[in-house]
């Protein structure tokens, strides 16, 4: 059984966090994106239409409360992650300090 060191740990940990936080920025931008075709509609008369995409595909966007969630879930996983190897290289040095 192979034990990983507390440095790959929090590596892992940070690639996760930016993993899910690209998720989140995609799910953000695709609940708030206007669609292409209401964008490009000449009938619009210069009026901005600040409408969600088409209606009936509501269901199928991505829930923007939950993207944001997502977002701050994985900003404390990184810190948390970045605590990890903090320690992590605090614990090598006082190794070598003491082996010295």
């Amino acid at each position: 059984m192979e034990i990983p060191s507390a440095m790959n740990s929090g590596l892992q940990g940070l690639q996760n966090a930016r993993a899910t936080a690209d998720q989140a920025a995609e799910d953000i931008v695709a609940s708030t994106t206007l669609s292409n075709e209401t964008q490009k509609n000449p009938a619009n008369n210069g009026e901005v239409n600040t409408e969600l995409s088409n209606p009936s595909r509501n269901n199928e966007l991505p829930d923007l409360n939950q993207a944001i969630v997502n977002l701050k879930v994985a900003e404390y996983q990184a810190k948390a992650s970045t605590e990890v190897i903090k320690s992590a290289d605090d614990s090598l040095g006082t190794l070598l300090d003491v082996t010295a």
